[in-house]
């Protein structure tokens, strides 16, 4: 008699949240890191706020999002990092083709942005965290991590570069201290984790790179093209 693997509702569960592509596009906008109001969402899938509210509870009862009210508004965002890791690499699976064309010049321009640099949740992504990742990794900072599920290792000498550039890395949880994340653009892993989140975050609050509207695109700035410069020697046409 063959044991039932205790997983499956789980995962047929986990499964039916996900066939939705309208709980899919939510969950690929809150891939920016930060929280949206149901009305926000709502406008962004295209559907109706009463039809947003339904798929909403679905994917907070499931686990997936987290919701919290300030006021009048209720504000949702991805539970955690696994989830957004989840998410991700799915959709790194299921890529667009390149042959299909985008429909209208602001969805190209939008796409471009994207593919030149994003953020993955709370890590760089596109063509600039690839060119930060293959800088660090060319500098011995940043190593392939042959076992485990984290792809990527942080070497001593990659520790004590977070720590000369001011970049506090916080250590505790359970959260891997450096994690490679399939980059769905370039086809090739970026660095995230704990070390990937710090770098962005240090990015952002520094002006090293700054959100394109109200979306996952970022660009560097004169100031990020100087210190990316300088403390990893990427040059400017890499990171425009």
């Amino acid at each position: 008699m063959t044991t039932r693997d205790a997983r499956a509702p789980g995962l047929a569960a986990l499964a039916a949240l996900l066939a939705d592509e309208t709980r899919a596009v939510c969950l690929l906008a809150l891939l920016d890191g930060r929280a949206w109001t149901a009305g926000e969402l709502a406008r962004h899938a295209g559907v109706a706020p009463s039809t947003l509210s339904e798929h909403l509870g679905k994917l907070v009862a499931g686990g997936l999002l987290a919701g919290e009210r300030q006021g009048r508004h209720r504000y949702v965002r991805l539970a955690d990092a696994r989830v957004a890791q989840l998410v991700e690499d799915l959709a790194a699976q299921v890529a667009p083709d390149p042959a299909v064309r985008p429909r209208t010049l602001r969805a190209a321009s939008a796409g471009s942005a994207m593919a030149r640099g994003r953020t993955c949740y709370d890590h760089l992504a596109g063509r600039l965290g690839i060119a930060v990742t293959d800088a660090l990794t060319a500098r011995g900072l940043l190593r392939t991590h042959e076992t485990g599920e984290a792809g990527f290792a942080l070497t001593d000498a990659g520790l004590a570069w977070f720590d000369g550039a001011g970049i506090t890395l916080e250590r505790a949880g359970r959260r891997p201290l450096a994690r490679a994340c399939l980059d769905w653009t370039e086809r090739r892993p970026h660095l995230a984790g704990v070390a990937g989140a710090a770098l962005c975050r240090h990015a952002l609050d520094t002006g090293w790179c700054v959100r394109i509207g109200s979306g996952r695109a970022v660009r560097v700035t004169p100031a990020g093209e100087r210190a990316l410069g300088g403390l990893l020697g990427i040059e400017g046409a890499a990171l425009s």
